[in-house]
């Protein structure tokens, strides 16, 4: 039995639709807290950045995308549509959990409004239910039409988050250049099971590649902090092994998905 890792999509994950927050058009709009995110529920795997992979790393294995850009991604599920850290409503199960930047920065982003241009806006996606008419909740402007507190540390929120994107993707590049990614395999013998479970279809630092870096490279990773990073990734990965587990005590093994949806052994 096997399963694959995901695949990056071409648009933003968790986000139904994109739209502009606009002070003409939200003016009297308020901002509150999501109850409910089933998209969040069914994402197994979330982009990551390297500004948070120590912290990723306590509680989920940081794995890499299959393609051209091999993204970071904290792996939640290694079942299409399940995660293991989140309740039916996208609400996280334990009250010390991690939750990556990608998911607490949902439902805004900063997107490009014009394909000519580089400029950001912040926007939101409608379908969340976040932002409204509300009785309730945090005004998204004031009385003359300039953002909010609220509306400020979104911005500022998800500017950071563009800023660590960058240094992920130089992150990313560096790994690429020095030919040290690999595709991955980690097999699994459930007890009782008469064959392994083998999660495959993602990418990873190859150790032995790494040991034989040259003394050069190796010391512009150290003196630049990426080695840590690497290593972050590395030991993060024998958490794969919990989230089987952990999926498993919720009745939503990978066996039992597959008999359910039957996949390639």
């Amino acid at each position: 039995m096997a399963t694959e890792a995901p695949i990056q999509q071409q648009l933003p994950l968790l986000y139904n639709a994109i739209e502009p927050l606009s002070s003409s058009v939200h003016a009297k709009m308020k901002i509150r807290a999501i109850e409910k995110a089933p998209v969040i529920a069914t994402a197994h795997a979330i982009p990551a950045t390297v500004d948070e992979f120590t912290l990723l790393a306590r509680h989920y294995p940081i794995i890499f995308a299959v393609g051209p850009t091999p993204v970071p991604l904290a792996l939640m599920g290694l079942s299409e549509g399940v995660n293991a850290f989140m309740d039916e409503n996208g609400q996280a199960t334990e009250s010390n959990l991690y939750l990556p930047a990608y998911v607490r920065r949902y439902p805004f982003l900063l997107a490009k409004l014009r394909p000519d241009s580089d400029e950001l806006s912040l926007c939101f996606d409608p379908t969340a239910g976040a932002v409204g008419d509300f009785k309730d909740g945090e005004e998204l402007f004031d009385g003359d039409a300039q953002p909010s507190s609220a509306t400020k540390a979104i911005l500022d929120f998800c500017e950071q988050f563009e800023a660590a994107g960058q240094r992920t993707g130089a992150f990313v590049k560096d790994l690429q250049e020095s030919g040290l990614l690999m595709d991955g395999e980690v097999a699994i013998q459930p007890e009782g099971a008469t064959q392994p479970f083998i999660y495959r279809g993602f990418r990873m630092v190859d150790e032995e590649k790494l040991k034989n870096l040259r003394g050069d490279e190796l010391r512009k990773y150290n003196q630049s902090g990426l080695l840590a990073l690497i290593y972050a990734h590395l030991f993060s990965l024998s958490q794969i092994r919990d989230v089987f587990a952990r999926q498993v005590a919720q009745g939503k093994g990978p066996m039992a998905v597959q008999q359910r949806e039957p996949a390639e052994a």
